[in-house]
């Protein structure tokens, strides 16, 4: 039996698509969670920020006629007068929150995001709601240095204030009692399948292909993997794809340049074709000072792509150097001899990390998620 009215509250970018029929189009990771939760409701409505630039080709369509989308103004930015542009919003993001939570059922609000400094309040003093206030936090729950903004919206989580039942990445000591470990799901039963054939045939011999996937910045750790290939041996390189964008896509290629052909900048690709590069690749780079955790690595694992990543976030709860190998951000060895130990390695050793990576995949399947929520989100429990 389906419930009747979901509400998600976010800060998903949203599009106009340029073609005939102007569908609106989100971040294509989202979209697609919310197409598959689809089936399980009558109606949902998306509360989220619709911006007035072409959609990026990872944004994709809502496919299921049951599926609303409320617009909000865009908030947030880097400089401060972007960021305090925000006070004059939370009036019309209030008032169309509000509106769209009326006879809903279950209510999911997405965090850290600035909204959440208004929005937690906002839902705290609701002392008579008939639904299930569910937050999802995205990010990393254990950041150290975070955001004052995140360290607030935390704390409030953490003291259950809004009295609600929050899904966070990884397993941490003294986890609150509201709080569950959850894996978000990124993949169908067909891709595991079609994983498990492709594992089978992986073979680890040199030269490797690579590939970073995510929004290139140093943030991500791309100043590490640059780096690294300087001080890399090219022979053990077959090419390496990178997927995403930036302003600072230009000084990367010209850093890359010497590596000629065996560099590719894709832009922002859609799913499958993120998919179909992780299939032939060997390894994923993914350096980044702060993570929750990147469904990427969900996806690689799939394909038994091994990841040489930072030891941040919920990272080291499912990657241990059994299934792939682990970078101490603020250790004394630096990425590049991570890297050279992994591309250096034989290839049966190789082949066992990429066997043993596959069920981390398994964990974070549509169905699994839809297993966890029933069990542990919407069951009738005193929190």
């Amino acid at each position: 039996m389906k419930n009747k009215k979901l509400v998600i509250i976010s800060h998903t970018e949203h599009y106009i698509d340029e073609g005939e029929d102007e569908k609106v189009k989100g971040w294509g990771a989202t979209i697609n969670e919310i197409n598959f939760l689809a089936d399980y409701w009558e109606e949902i409505v998306h509360v989220a920020c619709l911006y007035t630039i072409p959609a990026p080709k990872s944004a994709l369509p809502y496919n299921k006629t049951n599926i609303r989308f409320v617009p909000i103004p865009p908030f947030g930015g880097r400089n401060i007068k972007d960021k305090l542009l925000i006070f004059f919003k939370v009036p019309i993001i209030l008032s169309r929150v509000y509106k769209s939570i009326r006879k809903a059922t279950e209510v999911q609000l997405r965090l850290p995001t600035s909204i959440g400094l208004f929005l937690l309040p906002f839902f705290t003093i609701m002392f008579s709601r008939k639904f299930t206030l569910w937050v999802k936090y995205a990010g990393n729950w254990n950041q150290l240095n975070a955001p004052y903004s995140y360290r607030v919206q935390k704390f409030w989580l953490k003291n259950n204030f809004a009295r609600c039942k929050v899904t966070i990445n990884g397993f941490w000591d003294n986890q609150p009692s509201n709080c569950f470990s959850f894996e978000n799901p990124c993949l169908s039963n067909d891709e595991i399948l079609k994983g498990e054939t492709i594992i089978k045939n992986k073979m680890f011999k040199a030269p490797f292909t690579l590939c970073f996937v995510g929004r290139l910045d140093n943030l991500k750790g791309v100043n590490h993997i640059v780096g690294t290939l300087k001080n890399s041996s090219q022979d053990l390189i077959k090419e390496i794809h990178f997927v995403g964008d930036s302003d600072k896509l230009e000084g990367y290629k010209s850093e890359l340049s010497f590596m000629k052909d065996k560099i590719v900048f894709h832009g922002f690709l859609d799913k499958n074709s993120v998919h179909e590069i992780l299939e032939k690749s060997h390894f994923i780079l993914l350096p980044s000072a702060s993570e929750g955790f990147p469904k990427v690595i969900a996806e690689a694992a799939c394909y038994g792509t091994i990841p040489i990543v930072s030891n941040v976030g919920s990272i080291p709860h499912y990657i241990n150097e059994s299934n792939g190998f682990i970078w101490e951000i603020n250790g004394n060895i630096k990425y590049t001899s991570v890297f050279n130990t992994a591309i250096t390695s034989k290839g049966s050793k190789l082949k066992e990390k990429s066997i043993a990576l596959f069920p981390l995949a398994k964990k974070f399947t549509f169905d699994n998620y839809l297993y966890k929520l029933e069990t542990d989100i919407f069951r009738k429990k005193n929190i």
